[in-house]
């Protein structure tokens, strides 16, 4: 019964070691994926150093670089708390082998003692010699036996039992190793992230003294934006009755013409074929496992209302996510899909609109475009050259829409 319980008690440490392992092992990653984000933006702002910056990037760059290393910290936090339980845990368990083993070897030397005394094998014998009768020295034989067998398996469970506790000791300190130096790095990054917020703060402060000029960057920066999104709902409605007008058209009976009744389609909704039906299907299958749309880089802004950095009164709204890529980066397509439409939006640059059944992904601010409307692409084809600004950033917008209804990206490419 005790080998029984000392073999449920093993597993059920395994099991719980294992667990943490894993989710340190999943918090070390999102820890690596941070780090790399963090290297990529001071690569990217080293290459656009030379570059004159606006106040209003110069503010928008420090925030993004904020924004992630305090999400580095708090997964910092939660692998030092999780180290804690861990070791919490193990010192408990460590306590109770100490327990357990100081009792077994207490009873071992009991049985080693009183096994003294009946060394002789002559004595064993006349025990069994002096027995009334045939049955109860068969008994006694038995007894001797047994007695024998437990004297050898108290002597191997206090041997299992010490190397689990070496075990545990082993485990305990690499912990306490790994604990001081993820203490050691998060005390790194709060200094890098107390100097970052101070520069944010001078930076906040000169800003305000050119009130005016940053309020005219972030007026032309909306008003862009806007009509962004005006041109880009305007070709979705365009795309949607163009491709509802040709499946009309196909579906009609020959010789026949439909009735402007008939021949009316909605502009918010796609009449899919049996065959858009199955690369839409196929494409929301595919949710949280699209492609990136560039190769390298990271996400500085994503999709919906966030806070001006200088005036956290003042609130901002994204449509999709905006990505900062390397200089002369390329877009490249996220699924399997057809290029509905090539955009140029007045007084700014070019988009290019890919449908997938009834999805829409957007890839917005190219200088150069590589395809043409109703070309066929797939994921990783090249749709055209990213722009790079005055200030040396090369950034492009990526919108996803079900019809005429915004999506956020964030939830359809991978983390």
């Amino acid at each position: 019964m005790r080998i029984f319980f000392f073999t449920l008690l093993f597993f059920s440490l395994s099991v719980s070691i294992a667990q943490h392992s894993k989710k340190q092992k999943e918090l070390e990653n999102q820890k690596k994926a941070l780090l790399a984000q963090i290297q990529e933006m001071s690569a990217l702002r080293s290459q656009q150093a030379q570059e004159r910056q606006t106040l209003s990037s110069q503010i928008q760059e420090l925030s993004e670089k904020i924004q992630t290393r305090s999400q580095l910290i708090r997964i910092t936090n939660h692998q030092a708390n999780l180290l804690n339980q861990q070791i919490k845990e193990n010192q408990q368990q460590i306590n109770s082998l100490e327990s357990d083993l100081a009792s077994l070897k207490k009873s071992y030397a009991n049985v080693i003692a009183q096994s003294y005394k009946t060394r002789s094998r002559r004595s064993q014998w006349l025990y069994i010699l002096a027995s009334e009768d045939f049955a109860q020295g068969y008994k006694r034989l038995k007894y001797i036996q047994q007695y024998s067998q437990y004297r050898k398996n108290q002597a191997l469970e206090i041997q299992e039992k010490n190397q689990l506790l070496k075990q545990f000791n082993d485990s305990l300190s690499l912990q306490y190793k790994y604990q001081q130096q993820i203490l050691s790095e998060n005390q790194k990054e709060q200094s890098k992230l107390s100097q970052e917020k101070k520069e944010q703060e001078l930076l906040v402060a000169s800003i305000k003294k050119k009130e005016s000029d940053y309020a005219e960057q972030i007026r032309k920066k909306q008003a862009q934006a806007n009509k962004i999104d005006k041109e880009i709902d305007r070709l979705i409605r365009m795309a949607i009755a163009e491709a509802n007008a040709k499946k009309a058209k196909s579906s009609a009976p020959k010789g026949k013409n439909k009735s402007s009744s008939e021949a009316t389609h909605t502009d918010r909704t796609f009449d899919l074929t049996p065959e858009g039906k199955a690369l839409s299907s196929d494409f929301e299958a595919n949710k949280g496992k699209l492609i990136w749309p560039i190769e390298r880089g990271y996400k500085s802004q994503g999709f919906g209302t966030y806070d001006d950095p200088v005036y956290p009164d003042l609130k901002h709204y994204n449509n999709g996510i905006t990505l900062v890529a390397p200089r002369g980066s390329e877009a490249r397509c996220v699924f399997n899909g057809e290029v509905s439409a090539v955009i140029s939006v007045p007084g700014g640059n070019k988009a290019v609109q890919v449908r997938h059944g009834n999805f829409i992904t957007i890839y917005y601010n190219l200088i150069e475009v590589f395809v043409s409307k109703g070309q066929k692409v797939f994921p990783k084809t090249p749709l055209g050259r990213i722009f790079t600004d005055s200030e040396g950033k090369t950034e492009m917008k990526f919108f996803v829409y079900k019809n005429t209804n915004k999506l956020n990206p964030e939830h359809w490419i991978r983390e």
